[in-house]
């Protein structure tokens, strides 16, 4: 017996240990959350703004701290989340979407705490089970997806955490574009389009009114920071920032104060705001308590529709102000199912109820009792039983429904996704060996799968889907802030912006239907500098954005075409610009030409002292047998004449347009006859000193010295200067040349003389000839003889020496046409002073003296 009784204890201790406990784990403590809940098959979580006042526990860090307290639900956001319950309603009545599953949801206030809105989505993420083992792993999850959160700075942190799970969360208002990060955040969807847009919207707006100097304030956290970097980056291809200013978290009277300087002493009229109603409101009052109204706002759509800032109060302020709000959208039944909400006692509702005691003034006996448990004096009572269609609030008022549409869009994808994961076929589903998901076991993974895919039709007609980054359709209203008949904001839209649309058309304006709210009432300039107009440059003030500049005006020579010219552009050698600088336009060509009064003068002086020339050679032939022709050797006469002839016609081929062979015969011609004139008068003078030597007595030096040696000295003199003139044509000869080097607005038609050294040995050689004429000639003008004529070659060769001594200044200081006439006058006047001063006493004598022309008068008997 006593064998049995030990076996049977020995049994009962291995039995004992062979039973496998099952592991437990239970919750420490749970949040204090409010919220509203509805069972179904599937659960839906999401987190609303709903409560816009939040208490902190008191942190003594002696005891346990209590939990958040949340104030008052917001009207506006109840309808919110009201508007996800109508939505599960209203698809849990629909048989052709989801049929035999019935959605439910749990939705918390997160009261715009970023603590509370985390401790919401751990709770919504892990049940609210007190004890967890094992066999929860089985079975559904608490909740499969979830809806929020509003803000992106909530949504980064929370998502941050569901997408450890790949738990889909589609929000409805989070627009930070760092969201749009699929490694960072890759269950994270929306039915609002990201910041990157509402910038590119705004972008559009601003280029529409040509507004290039634009204020920038945004709110001091990831909404408002990645938008203002976004911001920062288009303008500067548009435009330039005037200030850049961040809304505080905690803003101080000091930080508030700096903010409305900067905007009040700041010259740019258009102030962009990335931000919240509830952040700009403080701005607002000070804005209106220093009068600032000069002022034309484009709000984001945080707060383009915030109806505590579209007051009349502050109309005088934001009144004509231009927003990007969210697309808009009216649902059916949504203002029926609103006016049919009545509280319950179930504390998974008891958001309802702080509804109710808010709208209608009164508590609930279970609310109304304080902390000591007795009941709060003079409190109302709540039945359950008041209406809600006699309310007039923003609960009610769903004609603009903007985030509504978006919660509503957020709820149906994400059961069209569901609807999809059901209609999966055995064999052919996107998971591993071609299987489908299990409704009754799915997993947030699997449904993250066909959100993705997502693409369907709404009731409304409007498609909703995702792109690869998760983000929704770009669509924005673009709205107006106005004052209707009654005096209320009225904020209405008058435009669209549109992402899809075609190329050049996303932005629609109905600028007709515009209010501005300025005294002339247009679009106001915002600007820091006026364009700069064809003509001018921009020249960028030091310091200063590059917005800010001067307009320079453009240099001769130099044009600028177009406004806002960054440099004036040089114009080609042919090209001058025009007075205005806008346009390059053919310089004026100039030469000394036959139809120039001054050409036609110097024409005329040219062929008078040609033909003078040749009336006067004339004359010596005709009397060539006279005492006077005889005794001034009437044979180097005759060539002198001839040369004087050739000297007045080579100053005609300075006139006219200059060719190659003009170049070269001109210079050719000056050089030759200019040397054979001079060797003749040389040749006369050595023969005036001559014939004197020649009347000493026992002195025969004539004889050497007869005609046949005078036309050889001649022949010889003109000889070297040919010899000159055909180096310099063979080695560098003249040519035409365009000139506008002296005066820019011209080219100067002239000829280049090709060698200098071959124009100096040109001009040096009958310089030097003519400085030993005028040497001998003076040094023989006191000879004993009755006619003696190196005095007149004396004469004749000052006037000479002296023309062209004054002819180099001129010559280097004369612009332009005025270089050859100045050269042509030179030529014309040294030609006639020799002409005049050596020929008109002998035509004196022979043409107006007869009497004087004979042998005896010469001989001075």
């Amino acid at each position: 017996m006593t064998v049995f009784l030990y076996l049977w204890v020995l049994l009962t201790l291995m039995m004992q240990a062979l039973v496998i406990k099952k592991p437990l784990c239970k919750i420490q403590d749970q949040f204090i959350l409010n919220g509203l809940y509805k069972e179904g098959d599937i659960i839906l979580g999401a987190t609303f703004e709903i409560s816009f006042k939040t208490v902190a526990p008191e942190l003594s860090f002696t005891s346990k701290p209590h939990q958040w307290k949340c104030g008052s639900p917001d009207y506006q956001v109840f309808q919110w989340a009201q508007t996800m319950a109508f939505a599960i309603e209203e698809i849990n009545k629909n048989k052709s979407l989801l049929s035999n599953i019935t959605l439910g949801y749990r939705i918390y206030d997160n009261c715009v705490n970023l603590p509370v809105a985390l401790r919401a989505a751990v709770s919504l993420l892990g049940g609210l089970d007190d004890s967890i083992s094992d066999y929860s792993c089985e079975g559904l999850p608490p909740i499969v997806a979830f809806v929020g959160d509003p803000t992106s700075s909530s949504s980064i942190a929370i998502s941050r955490i569901l997408g450890l799970f790949r738990v889909p969360m589609v929000s409805y208002f989070a627009t930070c574009l760092c969201l749009s990060n699929k490694k960072e955040y890759p269950s994270f969807f929306r039915t609002i389009p990201s910041d990157a847009f509402q910038v590119t919207a705004m972008m559009e707006i601003i280029k529409h009114f040509k507004w290039t100097w634009v204020g920038l304030i945004a709110s001091d956290d990831d909404y408002g920071q990645y938008a203002m970097r976004n911001f920062n980056e288009e303008m500067k291809a548009i435009g330039c920032l005037a200030f850049s200013e961040t809304i505080p978290k905690i803003m101080t009277k000091e930080k508030l104060l700096r903010i409305v300087s900067v905007i009040k002493e700041s010259t740019a009229k258009i102030i962009v705001a990335f931000s919240t109603g509830l952040e700009m409101s403080l701005l607002m009052k000070e804005m209106i308590h220093q009068n600032i109204t000069d002022r034309q706002w484009i709000a984001s759509e945080g707060w383009s529709t915030s109806t505590l800032l579209a007051a009349r109060d502050n109309f005088n302020i934001l009144g004509g102000t231009l927003g990007i709000a969210v697309h808009s959208g009216q649902m059916k039944g949504l203002t029926n199912f609103l006016l049919q909400v009545r509280p319950d006692l179930d504390p998974n509702n008891n958001l309802v109820m702080q509804f109710w005691e808010t709208m209608f003034a009164c508590k609930f006996v279970e609310s109304g009792i304080n902390e000591s448990g007795s009941i709060i004096p003079n409190s109302k009572k709540c039945t359950g039983l008041e209406s809600l269609e006699g309310t007039d609030t923003a609960y009610s008022d769903v004609s603009n429904s903007r985030i509504s549409y978006n919660i509503y869009k957020a709820v149906y994808s994400l059961a069209h996704a569901l609807h999809n994961l059901m209609a999966c076929e055995h064999g052919k589903g996107p998971f591993e060996n071609k299987s489908c998901a299990n409704i009754a076991s799915l997993q947030p993974w699997q449904l993250l799968h066909y959100l993705k895919n997502v693409d369907f039709i709404n009731q409304l007609g409007e498609r909703v889907a995702f792109d690869e980054n998760g983000d929704a359709l770009a669509i924005y209203d673009i709205v107006n802030w106005q004052l209707d008949n009654s005096g209320t904001v009225n904020i209405k839209t008058i435009g669209v912006f549109d992402k899809a649309a075609t190329l050049g058309k996303e932005l629609y304006l109905q600028e007709n239907s515009m209010f501005w709210k300025f005294d002339n009432g247009r679009c106001p300039q915002s600007i820091c500098s006026a364009s700069c107009l064809p003509g001018t440059r921009k020249a960028i003030r030091k310091g200063q954005p590059v917005c800010c500049f001067d307009c320079i005006p453009c240099a001769n020579g130099e044009i600028s075409m177009q406004n806002d010219s960054i440099e004036c552009l040089q114009c080609s050698d042919d090209y001058w610009s025009n007075p205005e600088k806008t346009w390059c336009v053919l310089k004026e060509v100039e030469f000394l030409s036959y139809e120039d009064s001054m050409g036609i003068a110097l024409t005329t002086l040219s062929l008078s002292g040609t033909c003078l020339s040749i009336c006067v050679l004339t004359t010596f032939i005709y009397y060539r047998n006279t005492p006077v022709v005889k005794a001034n050797n009437s044979e180097l006469s005759f060539l002198l004449l001839i040369s004087l002839t050739l000297c007045f016609v080579c100053a005609l081929c300075f006139i006219g347009k200059p060719s190659h062979v003009t170049c070269m015969l001109r210079h050719v011609m000056f050089g030759i006859s200019f040397v054979l004139c001079i060797s003749c008068i040389l040749v006369k003078t050595i023969v005036v000193i001559m014939a004197f030597k020649a009347t000493l007595p026992g002195n025969n030096i004539m004889k050497w010295f007869g005609a046949a040696q005078q036309r050889g000295t001649v022949f010889f003199f003109t000889f070297i200067q040919s010899l000159i003139c055909i180096i310099w044509l063979s080695t560098a000869p003249p040519f035409p040349a365009r000139n506008s080097k002296y005066i820019n607005t011209k080219i100067i038609l002239e000829c280049d003389i090709g060698s200098l050294t071959g124009f100096s040995c040109l001009l040096g050689y009958i310089g030097l000839l003519a400085c030993i004429c005028f040497l001998l000639a003076f040094l023989a003008r006191n000879l004993p003889d009755t006619f003696n004529e190196a005095r007149f070659i004396t004469f004749s060769m000052l006037i000479f020496c002296a023309v062209w001594i004054t002819f180099i200044p001129a010559y280097i200081s004369s612009p332009g046409k005025y270089t050859v006439a100045v050269e042509i006058f030179a030529i014309l006047a040294s030609s006639f002073g020799v002409l005049l001063s050596i020929f008109a006493p002998k035509c004196y004598i022979i043409l107006l003296k007869p009497e004087k022309n004979n042998k005896r008068v010469l001989m001075g008997r």
